[in-house]
This record gives structure tokens, C-alpha cells and sequence, in this order.
């Protein structure tokens, strides 16, 4: 159990790069953490992190025995699944991740319903717009926004399609003019992504192909919701999901513009580890994920409350 352990807490704070962070993760101190490591690298007789007042990278050591560790640790995870499913019970924890617009509007108010069924399952929701490393970081399942799935050792089920819309309110409109060309937005105050570059680069059709048009205005902010907010304000122009902006396109606060240029949409994939024995919590979660979301999203059946 002490090796478990010591692999457990090494794992986390290499994959977060911070022994504070892992702490708050695995509900330990800071200074049980560091303890931990020290004895593991005692042990070992090599030093597995390069510290510094500012940074924490691994060794050239600490790499070789994280990439070990990853696999051991899921190994552990997987045998564990495999006995829970053998008395075809839901529970435990599952652990998932998506990003924070896609959790506020649709999965938080999924949960109840997901969590009366298998009442002795526990449910950690993270929410991030970085690459979470599934595997790497103990994660369950995954809600992403993206077409291509690169890696191996993933799953993906695809839910429903993230199409994406150009807006503004009516007073914008009528204050500022409506764009008749990409072109046009370049005199336009458009609101942009703080954190995720590329989602400034909107792109649309043209008689020579598809091209990206960088587009720059005073309003960033991290979290699509803000943007949603900001665009019914009338501070300027956004591209926005529909899973976002549905409920506001339907009511008019919302009105999209170069509807006819636009070339911009995703999938929206539920993303798991691939594993020989797949858990019953992740199967019970994507099963009813599946059921929610096709073949029809719910934003595409009926208005969703943008409160």
C-alpha cells in the first residue's frame, strides 16, 4: 500500500506539475505530499523532480518512472473495475470533465436524474478548458469539443454536433450596422476568447475556399457564458455555440449575422479510456449521455432556460 500510495501522489504532482495542486486533489497537505516524495526518491536512490522556488519538472529519472507509473496505476484501476463489474453494481467515484459553459447549461442539470438512478455512485464534475490526460490523470470520462481523436488509448462517442453562430443583439445592429461581408468586422467591435487563441479565428466561406478571419475587439473573457452575457448587452459581436446561444436566438435578444459565409462547427464526443474491462459507471454514464443527447440534442428538441 505504501508504493501504491507513493506512486499515486508522484503520479498527480507530475502530471499537474505542482506538489500543492496534487495535494488539493488527493485531500492531503502539502507538506504530506513532499514527505512522500522524499521517501519515494530516498527509496529509489534518484531524484525524481528538479524543484525550484518557481517550477517543478521531472528528471530525466522522473520521467522514465512516471511513464511506468501511468500504466501500473490504470492497471490497478482496471482490476478494481473488473471485480465492481462482476457484481454488476454501479459505484464508486467517476471522475469528468468538460468545459465550464457545456456543464453550467446542460450536464449540471442532467445530473439528478443520472444520480437517482445509480444512487450509490459518486460524481466529481471538473471543470476545465485545457487537454485534460485522461489516463494520466485518474479521469473517467471526458466531454470534448472536437473532431479528431488522435489517441489510441481513447474512446470516443459522438453526442451531437457543436455548431457554431455569428451574433449580436438588435440594439448593436441598429446602433453599429449589420456585416454584409467578413470583411465588414474588421470595423467591428468583436468579442473575443481570452484563454483559447484559436477560437478567435472564425471562418467562413468564400468563392476561393474556406478562410480564417483574426478578429479583435475591447471585451475578452475566458468563459463562453460571459461572452453569451456580453452579446446580449449589445457590447459587440461573438461567435458563439448553439448549445449556448439557442435559447436567445429563439426569443430574438439575440440575432445572427453572415449566416450564409459561416463555416464553423465540431462534434461534441464523450471521451473515455480504452480498457479491456470497461466499468459499469463508465458504461451506465455514457449510455445515458447517449440517450440525452441523440439523435437529437436537447437544444435542437426544444428551448433551454439561458438563466
Amino acid at each position: 500500500m505504501d508504493k501504491y500510495t507513493e506512486m499515486l501522489v508522484f503520479s498527480k504532482a507530475a502530471d499537474l506539475g505542482s506538489f500543492s495542486a496534487a495535494a488539493r486533489e488527493l485531500d492531503l497537505t502539502p507538506s504530506a505530499v513532499s514527505k512522500l516524495i522524499t521517501r519515494l526518491e530516498d527509496r529509489l536512490g534518484a531524484r525524481l523532480f528538479q524543484r525550484t522556488t518557481r517550477k517543478l519538472s521531472l528528471t530525466a529519472e522522473g520521467n522514465a518512472f512516471n511513464e511506468r507509473c501511468g500504466s501500473i496505476l490504470d492497471e490497478i484501476r482496471q482490476a478494481e473495475d473488473a471485480v465492481m463489474a462482476l457484481h454488476d453494481r454501479v459505484s464508486g467515484t467517476l471522475r469528468v470533465t468538460t468545459i465550464s459553459a457545456f456543464a453550467r447549461i446542460h450536464m449540471i442539470k442532467l445530473m439528478p436524474e443520472f444520480m437517482a438512478l445509480y444512487p450509490e455512485l459518486r460524481v466529481e464534475l471538473e471543470l476545465s478548458e485545457r487537454q485534460v490526460d485522461l489516463v494520466g490523470e485518474g479521469v473517467d470520462a471526458a466531454l470534448v469539443l472536437s473532431d479528431g481523436l488522435t489517441d489510441e488509448s481513447l474512446v470516443a462517442r459522438r453526442l451531437a454536433v457543436n455548431q457554431r453562430v455569428i451574433c449580436a443583439s438588435p440594439e448593436y445592429l441598429k446602433k453599429h450596422g449589420t456585416p454584409q461581408s467578413p470583411d465588414d468586422l474588421l470595423a467591428h467591435n468583436c468579442l473575443t476568447h481570452s484563454s483559447i487563441t484559436h477560437f478567435n479565428d472564425w471562418e467562413f466561406n468564400t468563392p476561393d475556399g474556406v478562410r480564417a478571419q483574426r478578429v479583435k475587439g475591447n471585451f475578452h473573457t475566458n468563459s463562453a457564458s460571459a461572452l453569451h452575457e456580453a452579446v446580449k448587452a449589445g457590447l459587440g459581436i461573438a461567435r458563439l455555440a448553439t448549445y449556448v446561444v439557442q435559447p436567445s436566438l429563439a426569443k430574438g435578444l439575440v440575432i445572427p449575422v453572415l449566416a450564409e459565409h459561416a463555416h464553423d462547427s465540431s462534434s461534441i464526443q464523450l471521451v473515455y479510456p480504452h480498457r479491456r474491462h470497461l466499468s459499469n459507471k463508465v458504461r451506465a454514464f455514457t449510455d445515458f449521455m447517449v440517450a440525452k443527447f441523440t439523435p437529437n440534442a436537447p437544444w435542437e428538441r426544444e428551448p433551454v432556460s439561458d438563466d
